[in-house]
């Protein structure tokens, strides 16, 4: 397949522009259920850090434009591009090749599995499914049962296809986080300043 991730060259040569003139820093890898935010997470604790800042999730989901962010996921495993293995092992390389330079707080599903030995802190979010589903729908702008029936198809999806590609069940990279935080009734400020907390890192 001669597809190629759009704009993959392009994000890389960005991220090593400001890398090439730092010395390494380290590398926080922040992953997690969907709809735990990790993604805000990530991007507000890259600014309080002073960190670069990659969602890898966000990136992806560029690439299957759809109405809402829940449907762009889905979508993405209905085309043959968004199912292929190549698709996703160039989004692996890209996280990593990014984790090597550090200075970076990086938001990936797979991270903890992909960029573990690359990673000073791997971060695991989770929450109960109703909470999940409470800010899907607030966010989507939908109903909370279509919020709930669309996480739950997304959930499944995710996790038999990526088990189908790499033999492992990503809600099982838990074990191997460094950290793991209940984000049911935490504000993303709230779960930023935990993370440094208990990171015990940057002080």
């Amino acid at each position: 397949m001669n597809e190629q991730i759009i704009g993959e060259e392009e994000v890389v040569k960005e991220k090593q522009k400001t890398f090439e003139s730092e010395e390494k820093r380290r590398t926080i890898v922040i992953s997690g259920m969907p709809g735990c935010g990790s993604s805000t997470v990530a991007e507000l604790l890259s600014e309080k850090l002073k960190m670069d800042f990659f969602s890898l999730g966000k990136y992806t989901k560029k690439q299957f434009q759809a109405e809402g962010e829940t449907q762009s996921a889905i979508k993405q495993w209905s085309t043959e591009l968004g199912s292929s293995k190549e698709f996703h092992q160039k989004s692996d390389t890209m996280q990593q090749n990014l984790a090597k330079h550090g200075n970076i707080v990086i938001e990936s599903k797979l991270g903890i599995h992909f960029v573990s030995k690359l990673a000073d802190l791997k971060v695991w979010l989770e929450a109960p499914i109703h909470i999940r589903a409470q800010r899907y729908a607030k966010r989507d702008n939908l109903e909370y049962g279509e919020a709930l029936e669309m996480l739950e198809k997304k959930e499944a999806v995710e996790r038999k296809k990526w088990k189908e590609m790499y033999g492992f069940d990503y809600f099982d990279q838990r074990k191997d986080a460094d950290l793991v935080i209940d984000t049911s009734n935490k504000t993303p400020e709230e779960i930023v300043d935990q993370i440094i907390r208990m990171g015990k890192l940057f002080d």
